[in-house]
C-alpha cells in the first residue's frame, strides 16, 4: 500500500515509521514538491489521484470539521488517525509507541477492506500508575529478598 504521511507527522516518528512498516511504501507530503501546505480539502482528492491508499495524520479535529470530511468520504482514502497530546520527549515517545503497536495491524486490515475505512489507534496510556511499577523493598520485599540489606 501507498501511505502518505501528513504534515503533522514529525520527523522522529517518520522515522520510526520507516523503520519498522517495510513492505509499503511510505511517503512523507514534506518530501512531495508543492505539496507542503495543501489544505486537507485539497490533500485528500491529491493523494487520491496520485495513487495514495492510505493517509496518517494525528489531526483529531478533522473529522469534525464538515468540508474536510467530505473530502476524506469522496477521496474513498483510508485515514489513520493517532492521537498526539503531551509534549517533549515524552510525547513523541507515546505517539512512536502507539503508531508502531497499532501500524501495522491497521495496514494488514486496510489492505483486505472491500471498501474505506477510518481508523484511530488508540493512544497508550502515559500516566504514572499505568506505565511504572514501583516496589519499596523495605515495605513489600520481592521473593528472596535478603532480610539483612
Amino acid at each position: 500500500m501507498r501511505l502518505l504521511l501528513d504534515e503533522n507527522v514529525s520527523a522522529p516518528l517518520r522515522k520510526a515509521i520507516t523503520a519498522f512498516v517495510l513492505k509499503h511504501e511510505i511517503v512523507h507530503v514534506l518530501d512531495l514538491d508543492g505539496w507542503s501546505g495543501t489544505k486537507d480539502e485539497k490533500l485528500y482528492p491529491r493523494a487520491a489521484a496520485e495513487g495514495f491508499q492510505v493517509v496518517l495524520t494525528n489531526d483529531a479535529r478533522q473529522m469534525q470539521r464538515p468540508r474536510e470530511v467530505a473530502a476524506i468520504a469522496a477521496s474513498g482514502l483510508h485515514r489513520v488517525e493517532y492521537p498526539h497530546r503531551h509534549p517533549g520527549l515524552a510525547g513523541i515517545g507515546l505517539a512512536i509507541a502507539t503508531v508502531a503497536a497499532g501500524l501495522p495491524a491497521a495496514l494488514a486490515l486496510l489492505a483486505e477492506a472491500d471498501g474505506q475505512r477510518l481508523v484511530t489507534l488508540r493512544g497508550i496510556d502515559p500516566t504514572p500508575a499505568s506505565r511504572l511499577r514501583v516496589v519499596d523493598p523495605a515495605v513489600s520485599p520481592p521473593k528472596y529478598w535478603p532480610d539483612s540489606v
